[in-house]
C-alpha cells in the first residue's frame, strides 16, 4: 500500500482513498515517510540548489 501527503489538507491518504493526485505528494512506502513529505522536499531542494551552484561554478 502506498501513502500520499495531501498539500491542501495536510492529511495522509492511502491508495484507493485519495483526492485528485494534483494535490498529493508521493507515493511513500510508509505513513511516516508521507508525514515528512514537506521536510523531505525541502532538504532535496536545498541539495539540488547546492549541486546547481557547483555546476554553474558559483562555488
Amino acid at each position: 500500500m502506498a501513502y500520499w501527503y495531501n498539500v491542501n489538507s495536510g492529511r495522509i491518504e492511502q491508495d484507493g482513498d485519495t483526492e485528485s493526485k494534483d494535490h498529493l505528494m508521493g507515493p511513500y512506502a510508509t505513513e511516516d515517510e508521507a508525514r515528512a513529505a514537506l521536510e523531505t522536499s525541502r532538504a532535496r531542494n536545498e541539495a539540488w540548489d547546492e549541486q546547481d551552484k557547483k555546476w554553474d561554478g558559483e562555488e
